[in-house]
């Protein structure tokens, strides 16, 4: 595959849909992730991702598991999108000498790819944990204590200053968005991106690589594709694979983007801050929060990911509409 021209459009369209269908089906998962892994010993609200779901329910309601879902469902189609159609472009660029790559530079496709996605991801990140946190951190208040959130304040200055009760209400992307660009730039939503590099960027030089050797066991020969089931179980076996060895990228680079704090929760300078904080209050341990729940959310979102591909949903798309004078 990686010898012929690749369709561009097609690639986007796969991704795209792929990331919205994978999204849908895994999301109460991720948000159990997000509130397990800013959990901080001592203040523990839940004890494992069923018991973190089955109280999002109660406390909740059904539709509490997708807090944060729409801002995810938006921007995980260029997301991910980006993030294939990045690896099939540096792997069809690394192989025009007509040989197989080797793994080296299955792994320079992979890092490619994942320098590509983090535009993306740093921002859907951001604003993904405030909305999917909240929950965690309104668990943690009890009635008549004193608490302060910078997702509800407008003004963080006043928060640290005074110790102020307010009442929480939901925020929603579009205004966190527009409280980060306001007080802090652009930058405010690209906050943990280097803690967001360390752990996408390893993430595709694992993944990649590891999906293509998986699945090329699966060919009945080296001209033909692999079965349709093969291609699912290699993007999962990769993609959970993946997810555990990165998952302490990934604590990391949740704790630096969570704004909102419950009492006698710590803050963060930076990534080495933040490493050394976690390795001194939580152990070896901290790094490993969930990272079931993460293996849980990455296998089917990539196994669903690979199935687009194998069916070629956007190629089917591109021939038939005018999107294929793009591809030409």
């Amino acid at each position: 595959m990686s010898q012929q021209p690749i369709s561009l459009p097609a690639k986007l369209i796969n991704g795209g849909i792929a990331g919205i269908v994978g999204v849908t089906c895994v999301f109460p998962i991720d948000l159990a992730k997000t509130r397990l892994q800013n959990q901080r010993p001592g203040q523990q609200v839940y004890k494992n991702m069923v018991d973190c779901l089955v109280k999002t329910v109660r406390s909740e309601g059904y539709f509490g598991m997708y807090r944060g879902a729409a801002v995810n469902l938006t921007l995980v189609t260029p997301e991910k999108a980006i993030k294939l159609a990045a690896n099939d472009f540096f792997r069809h660029h690394l192989s025009k000498d007509g040989k197989g790559l080797t793994v080296l530079k299955e792994m320079l496709a992979g890092c490619g790819a994942g320098m590509c996605q983090v535009v993306i991801t740093t921002p859907m990140e951001m604003l993904k944990i405030q909305l999917q946190d909240a929950g965690r951190l309104a668990a943690q208040r009890k009635p008549g204590v004193m608490c302060s959130s910078k997702l509800v304040a407008t003004n963080p200055m006043l928060t640290r200053s005074y110790n102020v009760a307010v009442a929480p209400r939901a925020a929603s992307a579009t205004q966190i968005a527009r409280n980060l660009l306001h007080t802090q730039g652009i930058q405010g939503l690209y906050r943990g991106l280097g803690a967001t590099i360390l752990r996408d960027v390893p993430f595709s030089v694992v993944y990649f690589p590891l999906f293509a050797n998986l699945n090329r066991l699966g060919k009945p020969s080296p001209d033909q594709s692999a079965p349709f089931y093969w291609a699912f179980l290699s993007g999962c076996l990769a993609g959970s694979t993946a997810a555990v060895a990165v998952n302490p990228c990934d604590v990391v680079k949740t704790r630096l983007q969570s704004l909102s704090k419950a009492a006698n929760e710590e803050t963060y300078k930076g990534v080495v801050d933040c490493i050394r904080k976690i390795m001194q209050k939580e152990g070896p341990s901290g790094f490993l929060k969930g990272a079931g729940c993460r293996a849980l959310v990455i296998a089917p979102l990539f196994g669903i990911a690979q199935v687009m591909y194998f069916v070629g949903v956007g190629e089917y798309i591109v021939e038939n509409s005018p999107l294929r004078l793009m591809s030409a």
